[in-house]
């Protein structure tokens, strides 16, 4: 029976990839959106290592999207501003650690990363997606060498540490303010066709520390539970953001790629049918679905970085409930290839293959994004080579931004 199962979904999946004809007899694929994350933070993606060599920051990222666009990818999403620093010269933050070696320090004979970034993945009918972390500061206390412009230097009043990294306050409103200037210059001066915030709002629980916004929670809190004025804190700068940048640039995109679980269904009959330990609206107090109902974001990408039967979050139990719950947004699902033999369930090479005709089976789902872009230089499962020569051999389109 299994074996008529897979006939079946196999066939699907071929007439799904067959190319659409045109009114004119052209063949066309239909549009889906395929992206990689392109991680800086900790030198994870690019560059390997740091450098203030101009020449060698250049070669290496076009040696990145050239490989990506042989892969038939149509989307980069590169991460800018990892730790309040930048990938850019910016006024309000120092060069990144990650990109120079020295935080403050820029590159040598001097040129601007981001621009030369987004022209060059321009040229390759790609699309640049700015990826920005909106409130990790400091990336490790212990270890991180912080230049005397950084923020932290100058407001210290802004932030709170907990565990080895600092954090900007959510609930300070001069840190909101702060934050969506950093955003407004960004869409300003470049041609990037999206920002992209990834889970990261309020930091992920440590066991035994209660994160310490007491402070501001006693000074703003306004009557509300600590729960509530956390979520309300999120919703405030999604709301300042999405303004912010439609002002600057309408068709500039705002997406959000959140942490894979919204809620559990048994804290919420909305939620899904899942036993995930954190999740987005309880514990990181960011609720995705208000900012999708009410328009604030232009896409979601959900990091499913879970295998098929996955004890707590199964990979096609959320794949499901996000395509029911994406409000018309385009919804691109997160696959994590990184994990490639990390796990029984994931060292079966069937297992990306599967995620994705997965995703082309299932309505109201318009592409996917990896994390991340080195698993692809390793070709791990060989699932570049399959990516390549099978799901993307034909270049698609990019899905038509819901307004």
């Amino acid at each position: 029976m299994f074996k008529y199962r897979w006939i079946l979904s196999a066939t699907f999946l071929f007439f799904n990839l067959l190319p659409i004809t045109n009114c004119d007899g052209q063949s066309m694929v239909k549009p889906e959106f395929r992206g990689v994350w392109v991680a800086t933070v900790d030198n994870i993606d690019w560059p390997e290592h740091p450098t203030t060599n101009s020449e060698v920051l250049r070669e290496t990222f076009i040696k990145l999207l050239e490989m990506h666009q042989r892969n038939g990818i149509n989307a980069l999403v590169v991460q800018i501003r990892p730790a309040t620093d930048a990938f850019y010269p910016s006024p309000f933050e120092p060069w990144s650690q990650w990109l120079t070696g020295k935080q403050g320090l820029p590159p040598v004979p001097y040129y601007d990363p981001l621009e030369f970034m987004v022209t060059e993945t321009h040229k390759r009918g790609m699309e640049f997606h700015a990826w920005m972390n909106p409130y990790r500061a400091v990336f490790n206390t212990r270890t991180s060498s912080l230049a005397a412009s950084h923020i932290t230097n100058i407001h210290p009043g802004w932030f709170l540490t907990y565990g080895d990294k600092t954090y900007f306050d959510p609930g300070n409103k001069e840190a909101q303010a702060y934050v969506t200037a950093v955003v407004k210059d960004v869409v300003s001066r470049y041609a990037v066709d999206a920002i992209h915030f990834d889970d990261y709002f309020y930091p992920y629980p440590i066991s035994g520390k209660e994160f310490p916004d007491d402070g501001s929670y006693r000074k703003y809190g306004n009557g509300l539970s600590k729960s509530d004025w956390r979520r309300s804190n999120t919703d405030s700068i999604i709301v300042s953001l999405y303004r912010t940048i439609k002002e600057q640039n309408k068709n500039c995109q705002f997406g959000i790629s959140p942490f894979g679980v919204w809620r559990n269904v048994d804290k919420d009959p909305e939620g899904s049918n899942t036993k995930a330990g954190p999740t987005n609206y309880d514990v990181l107090y960011a609720d995705i679905l208000l900012w999708l109902k009410n328009g604030w974001i232009d896409y979601v990408a959900p990091q499913l970085y879970w295998e098929f039967g996955h004890n707590a979050a199964p990979f096609e139990v959320l794949v499901d409930w996000w395509s029911k719950h994406s409000y018309g947004k385009n919804c691109y699902i997160g696959l994590g290839v990184y994990r490639a033999n990390s796990s029984a369930a994931w060292r079966d090479k069937t297992q990306l293959p599967r995620q994705i005709q997965k995703i082309r089976n299932t309505p109201n789902l318009q592409g996917m994004i990896f994390y991340s872009s080195k698993s692809f230089e390793k070709n791990m499962n060989g699932w570049s080579d399959s990516i390549r020569l099978n799901y993307f051999k034909q270049p698609a389109p990019l899905p038509v931004v819901v307004r």
